[in-house]
């Protein structure tokens, strides 16, 4: 009988887990290693005095993607995670008692950009068919390209819009619309892809068609029940996994991995793919192996890292939604103050979830469990002075738009920041979302799904094709593992 070929897979996040199902389907023999107790990469979850807390992604959005994905295996979405559409999908703060709700219906929403500028509901519907356009095109073709090949994304459906390459999103929202509340709306998700607005193709609107039309999303007991799903699949398609096991080298002969070691165990493989960081991940191999040097990861723009805290309040906050974010100071300050100049904000933009408004299982009873994330630029450092600061800032922001006391309801909180991301995730510069999808790092721009140096060795996750993000994350592990078929039969 022939002998099943080895793969091993470094971590056990949202692409490695999505890798591990296809190539298990496939006929592969695979092992997950993770250096953390539990699979899940950077959707951890935190538990304390009855709260929990997604610690990393608490967006659900483009549900056709997970749909897609438990397809592929004859299975549903409702097999492994309750789903439930929020109403409003967001909140956006301006300022005191000055709150934007998008809602889960395109109508109201349009009736809430008519109020704020008369005649914008009819440009938002262009805007929201040409955002489709490019959706059907993006997430239903290109993104599923391994790019390898320029070929891969000339095509004629994108010559014939190449101005949506070279043209920002934020000249382009400004085409369509006037008042700079709708302006920052059109431009918010965006930030998901890492980016200012003034750097990002205008192509990827798609991002507002799935904010608006295909709609954000809960899954009962948080994004963590995402990854705990795919982990029981996994482990029913016969995928093995060794937490706390972190890597301490990766043996290379003639261009061929052949073991990776952990502590005093050695695991003999076929194939080596990794869904960790790819920079550290190059850090384990030879230097004669490593693809990129130094310098080139210092020029990459990255997308930002982020200053967390999570919050036990002793009862509910009035005028907070599931989701809402705080735009009530300079948007393109905050930006400036990441990408540009690379230091703390001094007023931050923030974004705040407050689950427990639509999830009962997240809180005791009674009592409201918040997430609160500040963009930063990756590479800070970071203190707990830093941090509490910030905190500080962030309660008083709360308290002064919605004219509450929101301190002294504080039961406790844990913080999460730069020097966390590079502990427990090893990323780059404590980087939390990945290389930024700029013109010049899309598609072939990024880091190869394959090793041009070692023959047996292939990447997937955020910082490869096809970029940052949850969704993202699932299709980059459908590609590489059509990759590694391709090349390596089982």
């Amino acid at each position: 009988m022939k002998r099943k070929k080895k793969i091993i897979i470094l971590g056990a996040g949202f692409s490695s887990l999505s890798a591990s199902c296809y190539l298990a389907q496939a006929g592969y023999d695979v092992l997950v290693l993770e250096k953390n107790d539990a699979a899940g990469g950077r959707a951890r979850q935190l538990k304390r005095d009855g709260f929990i807390f997604d610690m990393g992604p608490t967006f659900y959005w483009m549900p056709d993607v997970f749909e897609k994905f438990f397809g592929d295996f004859n299975r549903r979405v409702e097999d492994f995670y309750q789903l439930n559409r929020l109403s409003p999908s967001y909140q956006v703060c301006f300022g005191t008692d000055d709150y934007l709700p998008i809602e889960a219906d395109l109508a109201k929403i349009k009736n809430r950009f008519e109020e704020l500028e008369p005649g914008s509901s009819f440009k938002l519907e262009q805007f929201l068919l040409k955002a489709r356009d490019y959706y059907d095109i993006a997430v239903k073709d290109l993104v599923y390209k391994p790019g390898e090949k320029l070929t891969e994304i000339i095509t004629p459906a994108t010559i014939k819009r190449l101005n949506a390459f070279t043209r920002s999103i934020k000249k382009d929202v400004a085409r369509y619309v006037k008042h700079p509340k709708l302006q920052k709306v059109l431009e918010f998700p965006v930030l998901f892809l890492g980016a200012k607005p003034s750097n990002t193709p205008a192509f990827y609107s798609f991002m507002n068609y799935a904010d608006f039309v295909l709609g954000t999303w809960h899954p009962t007991g948080g994004m963590f029940e995402v990854a705990a799903g795919m982990y029981r699949l996994a482990m029913e398609l016969g995928v093995r996994f060794a937490f706390n096991s972190p890597v301490d080298e990766v043996v290379i002969e003639n261009h061929i991995v052949t073991k990776i070691c952990v502590g005093q165990q050695e695991y003999e493989c076929d194939v080596l793919l990794s869904g960790a960081d790819y920079h550290h991940t190059e850090q384990l191999l030879p230097v004669a192996y490593r693809q990129y040097s130094e310098a080139y990861w210092k020029r990459k723009t990255f997308a930002p890292s982020a200053l967390l805290f999570y919050v036990g309040f002793d009862q509910p906050l009035k005028d907070m939604e599931h989701h809402t974010l705080f735009f009530d100071v300079d948007f393109d300050k905050h930006a400036s103050a990441i990408y540009d100049s690379k230091q703390y904000p001094d007023e931050p933009l923030f974004y705040a979830s407050f689950p427990s408004k639509s999830d009962s299982t997240v809180a005791p009873e009674g009592k409201e469990a918040g997430i609160f994330l500040i963009p930063l630029a990756p590479g800070l450092d970071d203190s707990d002075a830093i941090r509490e600061k910030y905190f500080n800032i962030i309660l008083e922001r709360i308290e002064y738009v919605s004219k509450q006391n929101v301190r002294s309801h504080v039961l406790f909180k844990e913080s999460f920041s730069v020097s966390d991301f590079v502990s427990l995730y090893n990323s780059y510069n404590g980087n939390a979302y990945g290389l930024a999808n700029t013109l010049l790092q899309t598609h072939v721009l990024r880091p190869k799904l394959r090793s041009r140096k070692v023959k047996n060795l292939f990447f997937t996750g955020q910082l490869t094709v096809p970029g940052p993000g949850v969704p993202p994350s699932l299709i980059s592990g459908k590609i590489v593992s059509d990759l590694i078929t391709k090349h390596i039969a089982p």
